[in-house]
């Protein structure tokens, strides 16, 4: 997401941020011998915690795993022409792999690909395709639904949060996953959906918790990038289900389980695509079978039951052996109309456009 992902609004000029942020972040952009440059442009901080943490520790893997490789990477980047100034600096600079990871970078990174054939454009989250640019994301629905499982067994008041940025595909496929997977095993939740507008802004994810809390959500999910929401969950002593890492360490009292993403390998086998010039342009959509770029983290020990681990890790070995889809009918969305009939998944195209919620979920689709 990130299909799909991410519109923050830094007041960040192209100039600041490379005198300012690119020359004290990653590694030297200098290039020598036949080492291969690659760049990273982040929507937020790497220190988030969330989704620019979790890209940002795949470059540390690439980085530490190919040592003809030199990163670098640049945070807070809007998705606005400033990210399309970025962009063509980093061409500059001698970049000859850049990966955009956020959704609304999608149109500026398509134009400056226009201009620059030589240099390869990875996109995450996104739809569009070039000769030299590709689109990259995991299924992170699979983990949704998991830890929608943990979600539905650990509710007493059988009313759920959950705090969303943007109603892109993305946003909506992860709430309905983590629904479905509620109603799994409690067939009695319900979804209460708080929307940001925002991928990472903290002190309107701990409103956004305590307005859910207060509407008797006892567990909180979230699909924005900071833990400050599984730290008001713990204050009120509701729980959480973290995302993008595992945020036990941030409220161990109240995270049941976390979504993980794991880049690292992905990004290994693009560079090595491109440095054996055996890359080509393609819409790459990873999940649990693959490298394990989606899974789930440990679970809290202390919050859930050994059983109930066994019946989510079973759950989450069907997905593995293609015995089990997230979105396998039948599914209704809130209207109760059948969507996805009984024997029937959802298609790839269908899941990268979605634009309902399913039944159960307590919300409205804001226009993107």
């Amino acid at each position: 997401m990130k299909s799909m992902k991410r519109t923050i609004l830094f007041a960040v000029c192209a100039e600041l941020v490379f005198a300012g942020v690119l020359t004290g972040c990653g590694r030297d952009s200098s290039s020598s011998g036949n080492e291969t440059k690659v760049a990273f442009v982040y929507i937020g901080p790497v220190g988030d915690y969330g989704y620019t943490y979790a890209q940002d520790q795949g470059r540390k893997y690439l980085q530490s795993h190919l040592k003809n490789v030199k990163t670098t990477f640049v945070e807070n980047i809007p998705e606005t022409a400033d990210c399309e100034r970025t962009f063509e600096q980093l061409v500059q600079k001698g970049n000859k792999i850049i990966f955009g990871t956020s959704y609304g970078y999608m149109d500026y990174m398509a134009d400056v690909a226009k201009r620059y054939p030589n240099v390869v454009f990875m996109h995450g989250s996104g739809y569009k395709t070039s000769k030299n640019m590709g689109t990259y994301f995991d299924r992170d629905y699979q983990a949704r639904y998991l830890t929608g499982m943990a979600a539905g067994k650990y509710t007493k008041t059988n009313v759920l949060g959950f705090i969303a940025p943007f109603g892109t595909p993305e946003v909506v496929r992860n709430i309905d996953a983590f629904t479905l997977g509620a109603q799994s095993v409690n067939p009695n939740v319900k979804v209460n959906v708080v929307w940001t507008n925002s991928w990472d802004d903290p002190p309107t994810e701990k409103t956004a918790a305590n307005s859910l809390i207060d509407a008797r959500a006892d567990v909180l999910a979230t699909h924005v990038d900071s833990p400050s929401f599984a730290q008001a969950a713990q204050s009120k002593k509701v729980l959480a289900i973290g995302h993008n890492a595992d945020m036990q360490k941030y409220a161990p009292k109240s995270v049941l389980v976390s979504d993980l993403s794991n880049w690292g390998p992905y990004f290994v086998n693009v560079v090595k695509s491109v440095q054996d010039h055996t890359w080509k342009s393609s819409q790459y959509w990873g999940g649990i079978k693959d490298n394990n770029v989606i899974d789930i983290s440990s679970f809290n020990s202390k919050l859930v039951d050994k059983d109930f681990q066994n019946v989510v890790m079973q759950k989450r070995q069907d997905i593995i052996d293609g015995k089990f889809d997230p979105f396998q009918g039948p599914v209704y969305d809130q209207s109760n109309k059948l969507k996805v009939q009984q024997g029937q998944n959802l298609t790839d195209a269908q899941l990268l456009s979605i634009d309902w919620f399913v039944k159960g979920v307590q919300g409205t689709i804001p226009k993107s």
